[in-house]
């Protein structure tokens, strides 16, 4: 006689550890998200009542899709009793007719690499990407995304509410790309999971400088994605933000506060994640089929790899940005090559280039160019432009531990 409530907590894990690949078949299965997740859920409840008599099944993920499918062809039987039966003629055809792949773990698989990119599909809006990346791949509740981005649960649960529709009526098709369309899709797929990274990584409003559970879930979807998908790219991007993670215990202090790099007590860096990221690099890098991802994260690995911050290798950072300035000529690129070439070649040099970037509209209003400016001009011992700049980025940042570190510089200032 089987244990209830161990096979209870069996079921429990299970759910945890493979909901969301059953979902993503069924999904394939249905052609609905809604309809998918219904039968995701009583196919679990069926697990509760039938499993604790009858033991587990061989294969309790294909079980699980099997009674999700039949539970789904029941609701659109009754369903059909309101609604014209030719509308669900062919869905129940398909359904009925036992050929579905959730009987072949790589078709599972590739049913997952299938709900991303329809999640991440171009013709959605970019936060629309994100929220339903979050609910559909990776399982957080609506309550958790909209905490996350400081949001009404309201607000985003219409957000992905739109975004369900808009798939349905567009009729996006639930597949992978094309091999021709795949470089592009997939450079929008990895912008989505590393939109929900540093949002979580560094907060863009709000009490908390990190949410550590956004960062966790954008490198296991990464993971996941690189499993699936082995692009060199993935592998930049997830070393990228290995490197980062590395770092996250010495980046703020007991009050939440913003400790600069240069500050940084780098015993406390993870030396595994460092380890695991610089050799990701060094993978993609030899691949030569690398982008922006693979060289942001090398420069993280130079400064990851530096014994203490003065040891750091500003020239090679500096070629680094170079580089990557040719892949992606934007501002906030150059504006942190300027920094590292303060770094090299002195402060007055980097103000320069600083100063430059702030004739850009868009830099007007960026919090980190006048932020990078006061610090230069510190340095150089310009303490009234400094003072200035510190007050001009104080009033353009909206994360609260950036406005008191701001702050405590200008409180500096004020005491010299």
């Amino acid at each position: 006689m089987p244990n209830d409530k161990q096979i209870q907590r069996d079921i429990h894990a299970l759910y945890q550890r493979d909901s969301r690949r059953v979902f993503a078949t069924l999904v394939h299965l249905l052609g609905d998200f809604d309809l998918a997740e219904e039968a995701l859920h009583e196919a679990f409840t069926a697990a509760l009542e039938q499993w604790p008599q009858q033991g587990m099944p061989a294969n309790p993920q294909a079980w699980l899709v099997s009674t999700g499918r039949f539970k789904a062809i029941d609701h659109i039987r009754r369903q059909a009793r309101f609604d014209s039966l030719d509308q669900h003629d062919a869905l129940l055809q398909s359904l009925s007719d036992g050929k579905a792949p959730h009987d072949d773990p790589e078709a599972v698989e590739d049913d997952r690499l299938r709900l991303i990119f329809t999640c991440c599909h171009p013709s959605l809006a970019p936060d629309a990407q994100i929220a339903l990346t979050l609910r559909e791949v990776c399982g957080l509740s609506t309550e958790e995304i909209a905490r996350a981005f400081l949001l009404p649960a309201p607000t985003l649960a219409q957000r992905i509410v739109r975004a369900k529709a808009k798939i349905r009526e567009a009729r996006i098709p639930f597949q992978v790309p094309e091999q021709e369309d795949l470089p592009a899709r997939l450079r929008s797929v990895l912008k989505v999971i590393y939109l929900v990274f540093n949002e979580g990584y560094s907060a863009s409003a709000g009490n908390d400088a990190v949410r550590h559970d956004l960062s966790a879930e954008a490198i296991r979807l990464t993971q996941l994605l690189q499993e699936l998908l082995p692009e060199p790219e993935v592998s930049g991007l997830l070393a990228l933000m290995l490197l980062h993670e590395a770092r996250r215990p010495a980046r703020t202090d007991q009050h939440g506060d913003l400790i600069p790099l240069e500050e940084q007590n780098r015993q406390l860096w993870n030396s595994a994640l460092i380890q695991q990221g610089a050799q990701l690099v060094e993978q993609a890098l030899r691949s030569r089929r690398f982008a922006s991802y693979t060289l942001q994260a090398a420069i993280s690995a130079v400064h990851a790899e530096a014994p203490n911050y003065d040891a750091t290798d500003w020239r090679q950072i500096v070629g680094l940005y170079d580089a990557l300035l040719r892949i992606e000529n934007t501002a906030i690129v150059a504006l942190n090559r300027a920094i590292a070439v303060a770094m090299c070649d002195g402060p007055e040099s980097g103000l320069d280039l600083v100063e430059q970037l702030l004739q850009q509209p868009d830099m007007q209003h960026y919090h980190l160019a006048h932020a990078a400016r006061a610090d230069l001009c510190r340095r150089i011992g310009d303490l009234q432009q400094a003072r200035l700049s510190y007050q001009q980025a104080l009033t353009l940042t909206q994360q609260d531990p950036e406005r008191r570190f701001l702050q405590r510089r200008l409180n500096a200032i004020a005491a010299q």
